[in-house]
């Protein structure tokens, strides 16, 4: 029987996942989510287990609430690149979950790479 699309998402998401965790070299994880209305990214420490920074499209100061495109993507990449610089983290591991790199995904990486977060 074929796998629904929800089935292949969630074990595209634990690939990437457990490639991340056996690479990981103590450095932190930028995780995406991305619904139908918004995207969300975090900086988490999988060592401390705890969130470092947060942005997403739902944060009225970036103008872009309740939008999912290309621009909020590009705004949260921006946003999440600056927050890191505070918390005092100039790398981390990309992780896109089950998401494919491409549109959206792809512009809040390319945003926060240009905010000087090193992916």
């Amino acid at each position: 029987m074929a796998n629904s699309k929800r089935q292949l998402f969630l074990k595209r998401r634990l690939r990437v996942r457990n490639k991340l965790r056996k690479v990981n070299a103590g450095r932190v994880r930028l995780s995406v989510h991305r619904s139908n209305k918004n995207i969300f990214v975090q900086l988490i420490d999988d060592v401390q287990g705890v969130t470092l920074a947060s942005a997403s499209s739902m944060e009225k100061d970036l103008g872009v609430v309740g939008k999912n495109n290309i621009d909020a993507a590009t705004k949260v990449g921006s946003a999440i690149a600056e927050r890191a610089k505070k918390a005092g983290v100039t790398e981390a591991y990309f992780d896109r979950g089950g998401f494919l790199f491409h549109g959206k995904v792809k512009a809040l990486a390319d945003a926060a790479r240009e905010g000087g977060l090193k992916i």
